[in-house]
Parts: structure tokens; C-alpha cells; sequence
């Protein structure tokens, strides 16, 4: 039987593992991935992968790796969070809110410094 590991884990390094597989997670959803696509690439099931993204400590460091280089080819754990990924960086401008309509010249006007 399994034993869950997050649970006699430190509460910073259960939120460090969650915050991986959110970033990890976020990767794929930039690339337009499904995780089932990514794991059959990884060689890993469809279960593994979502405890990868959900940040499950039992999940072996191998399989963690080879997730991640499918959804980014090239990237390590160690550069995960140094680098800013370019796929990530599309997602997260269009994420962000944009005005329905551009302002009109005069309430531009209003706006200059």
C-alpha cells in the first residue's frame, strides 16, 4: 500500500512540490498539450502525469524529468523557474485583460504625463 508523502512532509516543501507541478502544468497548457498526449510522450500514465502536476512527492524524480522535457524540450529542474519560458509568456499576456474598446484621442490626452 502507498503511503501518502506529502503528508509527513515540511508544509514548505509540499507548497515548493505544488508550486513545480502548477508551473509544469502551466507549460503544457501554453503548448497546447493535452496530458495524456505528454505522458504517452514521457512514457508515464496519465495518472503519473497528474500527480506530477498536482505536485505528489511520491512520484519518482525520473518520471518528473522526462515530463518536463517533453513539454519543454532542453528544460531541467534547475532552470524551471530561472528562465522565463517563452510559450508560458504568451499565455499570461493573453490571459490578461484588455480593454473591450481603445480610448479615444482626447481621453488619451488625459492620460500623458
Amino acid at each position: 500500500m502507498r503511503k501518502a508523502q506529502n503528508i509527513t512532509m515540511p508544509p514548505h516543501l509540499v507548497q515548493g512540490l505544488k508550486g513545480m507541478g502548477e508551473q509544469i502544468a502551466r507549460m503544457r497548457k501554453a503548448r497546447r498539450l493535452l496530458q495524456a498526449e505528454a505522458a504517452v510522450r514521457a512514457n508515464i500514465s496519465r495518472e503519473t502525469a497528474s500527480r506530477i502536476e498536482n505536485g505528489d512527492a511520491a512520484v519518482a524524480i525520473g518520471q518528473i524529468v522526462r515530463y518536463l522535457d517533453v513539454i519543454a524540450p532542453g528544460a531541467n529542474l534547475a532552470r524551471l523557474y530561472e528562465t522565463k519560458d517563452a510559450a508560458l509568456a504568451m499565455l499570461e499576456a493573453a490571459e490578461k485583460r484588455q480593454r473591450a474598446r481603445k480610448l479615444s484621442p482626447k481621453a488619451l490626452k488625459q492620460y500623458e504625463f
